[in-house]
């Protein structure tokens, strides 16, 4: 691989000798010392994107302005929003994103010889590693053949995903794939792939250090950030053009540093400090804006726990949540295998370029929080939102009012105190005599019934503390006698191979087993919906026969709505030890900080406390298994994979051979028949609203991952084609094919369109004003040539980086989309795919303007000379007759975004670059 590199037009370019190598780099102090401004107090994350400027400053792409501005931002007082062309070093992908970014790039191959241009153009330019981690569901669970047969069933569901994959591996340059079983994406990147300093050679054969970074098709990238690399989520559509060699336009972003003071306290895990650290950030407000993270605290923070509070930057609404380089991170790559050169290099170069975290880091940053670690206490999150912070001991109390919300009951009648007494008045929305027989079970079950139990994702059990700790809580139980309550769902799913041997070395995985949490796979499962059924179908009918409100408590980091099964109403993300004991109690109604959790084989009342190991015992557990060695001896082999693997056969040719019949992998329509010259950005006229959707709708609401009944459009189409409702999948696994994509756009079974009263699920009005799937209004729309809108709330599109909630956006006919605010990743894709985001003015929103989804709209201001972030005319005709016109803002925010539109998307923008070239 060879790094293309700028002309170093001032000088900047210096040598440093470390590690038993002499290597070029970049120098910070050596730009201050030509004169481009003060550099030295700017956050070490920002001091990765101004090498970056350094580096590739060629006078055109980047400019010694745009390095100068680097200065203005910290004498502005951390504000200086310029557009910067900024190229990370490579792409990371995982399947659910790849294989449709994988389908692209076969697309543009067949695409640019379609435009009488060479197919061999489109090749990664830069690294590309995938790792196949989101498609193993769990079948099986809680027996010794678990693991086994989920991943049996993962080659038997997804070997057409998998032929695909491993032709692109064989097809394209730079282009890596790491086979199923291998672990999640994150954790891989963070124990092998991430190197913090990168080296490579530039044209002229010299080999050069500079900050590792990247972009990933997932937005929990940002976990690398733990190890001080700079690195976050964008949509397959732009990792794609960042792979091909388009540099990722930004603009220099806001800093806000986090300071931490102090140390964990007794009985608290890292996932009570992220919890916390989530619910401030979202409250301070950091959407686009990079958080890093200082002050003396991080002297007492190990490496894994602030791996996992990076991993939940994208859930505080955070490009990236940074640490910087210190001692901590040289003894982490040390302890996972990493060469000592390299690690040497890492201090060498931290040290000598202004990147090292001492005594005396003190940056500018644009505004600041501060959190006292001593102050953390156990908690968990949800019902629905990773920001809704629950302190443990009021996680009962909260959920009394989610079940009656849900039940449209007043809280504040004394329900339980009245229940207790006599018939209430209002049936309260919590009875604790009131539970409901599961059918040829000997037990009940209500509302708060924990019917899964997850130890899941890449945020915890990337962690050794909490894993550790996860497991000594099922020793003590087990000690007890206790065990899970026979209607939870149980699993157990590390983030690498290296958890499973260090849970087996400490001897605790036969302990996890006795409590239920046999090994499932190594993958997300749980976390991206991949739960599979519950135990027993029994559970499933009494839950929906009753509507309760069953709940799940999993180790992940995403609890949206609809998300993780569709049986379940309240999710609740926590510790893996709180897993554990949720587990055992069975039942969210439960308070773990001072109810009992169950009874011991003697008879005795055993309470949490009882069964919490101490952070000592927790602390030499880890000390003593997890080992260089075994991430050494685990990742010696990482792309080979098993015997099934490499069983997989692929055809060895420079385009792919779309086969006709597959349900799996289609040709997309985005560039058939495309024209050789961009089109122009048009005024929107007549427009119908396809949805009226409220606050929070995430990319989940948008696209969901999980899976979907026969009835559904998606369903209907596979049923079809004659594929059985068994082998369905999920819609994530189901990516490389448009046609199952697009009709499972705004398809999840809880999201809400108000222009229908109390409906749930994907439906609208068609333009006979009759309610209709989305999907089948919007075929019959385009049918008449009518464009279409979509109005949502705040913080449109939050939560994955899933490019399919702009593509299957795009492919529905949407021209615009007008919220009060979007979350920074989906913004992008939408942009990408040729959807134009349009933000309400304040005070302006879809309810003070009485939309129904009635009205027809059109947008003015966008045809002949738009400009970045202008306010256009939006003019709205009502039902009634009556019509209104507000101001609207563009957010196409820079000047190459626009050429993106015009061009119909990133895509097409660099193929017919390279088409031209």
């Amino acid at each position: 691989m060879t790094v293309t590199v700028g002309h170093d037009s001032q000088n900047t370019r210096k040598t440093l000798t470390a590690g038993g190598q002499t290597v070029s780099y970049y120098s910070i102090p050596a730009a201050e010392a030509a004169g481009l401004g003060e550099f030295s107090r700017l956050p070490a994350s920002l001091k990765v994107v101004l090498e970056n400027m350094l580096r590739f400053e060629d006078g055109k792409t980047v400019s010694v302005d745009d390095i100068r501005a680097f200065s203005d931002w910290g004498k502005m007082g951390g504000k200086n929003p310029i557009e910067i062309a900024y190229r990370p070093a490579r792409v990371l992908m995982q399947d659910f994103t790849g294989v449709p970014a994988v389908v692209d790039l076969a697309a543009m191959r067949d695409g640019i010889k379609g435009l009488g241009g060479d197919a061999q153009k489109i090749n990664p330019l830069n690294p590309v590693d995938l790792v196949i981690d989101h498609s193993v569901m769990i079948d099986e669970f809680g027996t010794p053949r678990a693991f086994q047969m989920n991943v049996d069933r993962e080659y038997e569901r997804n070997m057409e995903r998998y032929v695909f994959l491993k032709w692109g591996q064989n097809a394209f340059n730079n282009f890596r794939v790491v086979p199923p079983g291998t672990g999640i994406c994150h954790q891989v990147n963070l124990e092998y792939l991430a190197q913090t300093i990168w080296t490579d050679t530039d044209q002229n054969g010299n080999l050069v250090a500079y900050p590792d970074t990247l972009v990933g098709t997932d937005s929990h990238t940002t976990m690398v950030n733990g190890l001080a690399v700079l690195g976050w989520g964008v949509g397959g559509i732009e990792a794609e053009a960042a792979m091909l060699g388009q540099p990722v336009s930004m603009l220099i972003p806001e800093v806000v540093g986090f300071k931490l003071t102090g140390r964990m306290v007794e009985g608290t895990t890292a996932t009570d400090l992220v919890l916390k650290v989530v619910a401030m950030l979202r409250k301070h407000g950091v959407v686009n804006k990079f958080v890093e993270f200082y002050g003396e605290g991080l002297d007492n923070l190990p490496l894994a726990d602030r791996a996992t509070i990076a991993n939940m930057a994208p859930e505080y609404g955070a490009t990236c949540g940074f640490f910087p380089i210190d001692d901590e991170t040289l003894r982490y790559l040390r302890n996972t295998g990493r060469e000592e050169s390299r690690i040497a290099l890492v201090e060498a170069y931290a040290k000598e370029n202004g990147f090292w975290r001492g005594p005396d880091y003190d940056p500018i940053y644009t505004s600041t929080l501060h959190l006292d670690m001593s102050e953390i206490v156990p908690a968990i999150s949800g019902p629905k939102r990773p920001q809704d912070y629950l302190p443990l001991s009021d996680a009962a109390r909260s959920f009394y009012k989610v079940v009656a919300d849900y039940r449209g009951i007043d809280v504040t009648q004394p329900a339980l105190e009245m229940a207790a007494e006599g018939p209430a008045p209002v049936a309260p929305p919590v009875d604790p005599r009131k539970t409901v027989p599961v059918e040829g079970k000997d037990y009940s079950i209500r509302d708060g019934s924990v019917v899964i139990a997850a130890i899941t994702s890449c945020t915890n059990t990337s962690n050794p503390y909490v894993m550790i700790g996860a497991g000594l809580v099922a020793r003590k139980a087990r000690a007890l006698g206790l065990t899970r309550k026979p209607w939870v769902k149980t699993s157990l799913a590390p983030g690498s191979q290296v958890v499973g041997e260090y849970l087996q070395a400490a001897g605790l995985q036969e302990d996890l087993d006795a409590i239920g949490f046999n090994l499932v796979g190594y993958g997300c499962t749980t976390c991206i919906g991949n739960s599979g059924p519950l135990g027993d179908p029994a559970i499933s009918k009494a839950i929906n026969d009753n509507d309760l409100v069953a709940t799940a408590v999993l180790s992940g980091n995403r609890n949206f709505e609809g998300r993780i099964s569709p049986d379940v109403r309240a999710n609740f993300l926590a510790s893996p030890p709180l897993v554990v004991a949720y587990a055992i109690a069975g039942d969210l109604n439960v308070n773990l900080t001072k109810d009992p959790i169950g009874i011991s084989r003697d008879g005795k009342e055993v309470f949490l406390k009882d069964i919490w190991p101490t952070n000592k015992e927790i602390a030499d557990l880890v000390h003593a298994t997890v080992t260089r060695e075994a991430f050494q001896a685990k990742y010696a082999d990482v792309f080979k994979g098993d015997e099934k693997w490499q069983a997989v056969e692929v055809s060895d040719s420079e385009t792919y051979d779309w086969p006709p019949t597959s349900t799996y992998i289609q040709n997309p329509p985005y560039f058939r028949g495309m024209a050789r010259e961009p089109g122009v950005i048009s005024n929107i006229t007549g427009a119908r609203v396809l949805a009226l959707l409220g606050d929070m709708i995430t990319t989940d609401h948008i696209s969901p991952a999980g899976s979907f009944k026969p009835t559904t459009p998606a369903g209907k189409y596979l049923v079809e084609r004659q594929v059985p409702v068994s082998e369905f999948n999920s819609y994530g696994a189901r990516r490389g094919n448009h046609e199952v994509m697009m009709r499972g756009t705004f398809a999840n079974i809880r999201i809400r369109n108000e222009m229908l009263d109390g409906v749930e699920g994907g439906y609208t009005k068609g333009p006979d004003g009759q309610q209709c799937s989305i999907f089948d209004a919007s075929m019959d729309y385009q049918a008449q040539g009518t464009p279409l809108v979509i109005f949502g709330g705040i913080e449109y599109g939050a939560g994955s980086s899933r490019d399919w909630a702009a593509k299957g956006t795009a492919l529905l006919g949407v021209k615009a989309v007008i919220a009060e605010s979007f979350e920074r990743i989906h913004r992008s894709n939408l942009v990408g795919m040729g959807v134009i985001p349009f933000e309400f003015l304040p005070g302006e929103n879809r309810k003070t303007l009485g939309l129904t989804g009635d009205e027809v709209v059109s947008i003015e201001g966008l045809a002949g000379g738009l400009k970045p972030l202008s306010l256009v005319p939006c003019h709205i005709a009502y039902a009634d007759g009556t019509t209104r016109t507000i101001q609207i803002k563009c957010r196409i925010d820079t000047a190459i975004e626009i050429e993106y539109v015009e061009n119909g998307g990133v895509l097409h923008y660099v193929l017919r670059n390279l088409a031209a070239s």
